[in-house]
């Protein structure tokens, strides 16, 4: 059984813990890439020494942007982190149950990505522009396959609800299970494109045109934005083992059940995570203009996994 008290503590838990160690995360990411690439590379705390570094620097911003690019910050964290208070990672059943239906969760995983495109617009940086439109164009190319695939695990379930999705599967009571799986696969592959890898990465050189936006960034928006990156890698992660590989999560919120869930989400993100680092040093970046035949791709796999639901298997 599910305290409703108890789920909404566990939900302010997996807000700060994602604060607190989302720079863990993308910093061990990148000592990773360095060793898998036979360098040195940075600590795997170097995350944090940059936070700190911009948070004692000036935030400065140029002089013809607006209020869109001063609100962009704490909104694309703030939209993450919403998110992730009402996502099921650590138990089964959401601490918010109004947060963890996935058409609330589609938009509000959209709206840090526009208003990132927005106030590159809006730094009146052609270079930035350009980085904000390329945000925009993988958007739409990734997003209809998510869309696809969550719609076939909805129906498999009979819920639109994250966490009442994951109980389903958990217990194997899919309506449908080819599908399901077919459409795990398709979400496997989209997610994969949201946490910005090779050879859809938003690269750490400022040079490289995906981050083109945060170039006119500095100080404490910069390290919100980072902050909040990693955050949004993690989140997406969740997304994912919430609803097809919910197993060891907490199936009620006792001490001990809470306490497996806890250390069995730490060790799916960190697998997912490695085979993502490593999917990501055995690929090379393609031309822009390939990268929509390898999304539509991803969409003929979730179209499959439709066809699937609907012939019952």
């Amino acid at each position: 059984m599910f305290n409703f008290g108890i789920l909404v503590l566990v939900g302010v838990v997996q807000v700060v813990g994602l604060v607190l160690l989302a720079p863990l995360f993308t910093g061990t990411s990148r000592w990773l890439r360095a060793k898998l690439h036979t360098r040195k590379g940075p600590s795997v705390w170097q995350d944090y020494y940059d936070i700190f570094k911009l948070m004692n620097r000036q935030d400065i911003h140029t002089a013809d942007s607006s209020f869109v690019s001063r609100l962009m910050p704490p909104l694309f964290m703030g939209s993450c982190l919403v998110v992730a208070f009402g996502m099921p990672m650590i138990s089964r059943m959401s601490p918010v149950p109004v947060l963890a239906d996935i058409i609330t969760i589609i938009y509000l995983m959209a709206l840090p990505r526009f208003f990132f495109a927005l106030a590159a617009v809006d730094s009146s940086s052609a270079y930035s522009g350009i980085g904000g439109i390329r945000e925009l164009i993988i958007g739409v190319l990734v997003e209809p396959s998510m869309m696809f695939a969550l719609f076939v695990a909805a129906l498999a379930t009979g819920t639109t609800n994250v966490g009442v999705m994951g109980t389903v599967v958990g217990a194997g009571m899919a309506q449908t299970p080819v599908a399901l799986i077919v459409a795990g696969i398709a979400f496997a592959v989209a997610c994969y494109f949201e946490l910005g890898k090779l050879p859809y990465d938003a690269a750490e050189a400022e040079q490289e045109i995906q981050e083109g936006p945060l170039q006119e960034y500095s100080g404490a928006s910069l390290a919100m934005i980072k902050v909040g990156m990693g955050i949004k890698q993690i989140v997406v992660i969740s997304w994912f083992v919430a609803i097809f590989l919910p197993f060891g999560s907490a199936a009620d919120t006792s001490l001990v059940s809470l306490a497996i869930g806890v250390v069995v989400f730490i060790a799916k993100v960190a697998v997912i995570g490695f085979v993502a680092s490593v999917i990501e040093n055995i690929v090379a970046r393609v031309r822009w203009i390939y990268i929509s035949r390898q999304t539509w791709v991803v969409v003929g796999i979730a179209l499959i996994a439709v066809v699937f639901s609907i012939l019952g298997l």
